[in-house]
């Protein structure tokens, strides 16, 4: 498995075998109704992982995605996933990127909690590199939870495309909910995007932005 380091994380292409499992029901018992969050076609069960939502055209954010999930994922067709954590990705999810052709780029990022919060201002920088490339999209970008670090890409993002600080903000508690950080939310309103305004970006209403400034 070819492996690259990237600022001290690791970017790596990682490919496996996956198939879905199937679901069998009494012949006499009406089918059960799909929960909310999940999505069925033709007989097959999708379900998003935990705090799954779409950013942008070609960009998805989510909790830590488990087995079950990955059916769903797979209908998304993804390019690449940024992964925020610091610890080694599962066996598991990593034979799923292989199977599917999938692009794992890992951005280690400690989790904290307040006071001790230090959101390296660098390591968000080189992912939201990655991020801005169309040419990894579509882009799942993950975390644990799908909250803090996960919330602290998207906000950087929403600085590049132009977005007010209310806006970001109520975004990023919109999942952090109850768990929304102070710090977090600092490290956003004063993040530089000044070295990322000519990165590609061909995605939203952003590209309108840049055309004209």
């Amino acid at each position: 498995m070819p492996v690259e380091t990237y600022g001290g994380d690791v970017h790596a292409v990682l490919q496996s075998d996956n198939s879905s499992p199937t679901i069998l029901r009494p012949p006499h018992n009406p089918p059960a109704p799909a929960a909310e969050g999940e999505k069925e076609r033709g007989g097959e069960l999708f379900v998003p992982p935990l705090n799954f939502a779409m950013v942008d055209n070609g960009i998805f954010r989510s909790g830590f995605p488990e087995p079950v999930n990955f059916s769903f994922l797979q209908s998304l067709r993804l390019r690449s996933i940024i992964y925020l954590c610091p610890e080694s990705y599962p066996e598991v999810n990593n034979e799923f990127a292989e199977a599917n052709g999938v692009e794992v780029f890992q951005f280690g990022i400690e989790r904290c909690k307040e006071p001790f919060v230090n959101i390296p201002d660098e390591v968000i920088r080189e992912a939201l590199k990655v991020l801005l490339d169309t040419t990894n999209h579509p882009v799942l970008v993950h975390c644990k939870s799908g909250k803090h670090r996960t919330g602290c890409l998207v906000g950087c993002l929403r600085k590049v495309q132009r977005w007010c600080l209310s806006s970001i903000f109520d975004e990023y508690q919109r999942f952090a909910a109850s768990k929304a950080r102070i710090s977090d939310q600092r490290f956003m309103e004063l993040f530089d995007i000044s070295s990322l305004r000519h990165s590609p970006m061909s995605f939203s209403c952003s590209m309108r932005y840049f055309h004209q400034n």
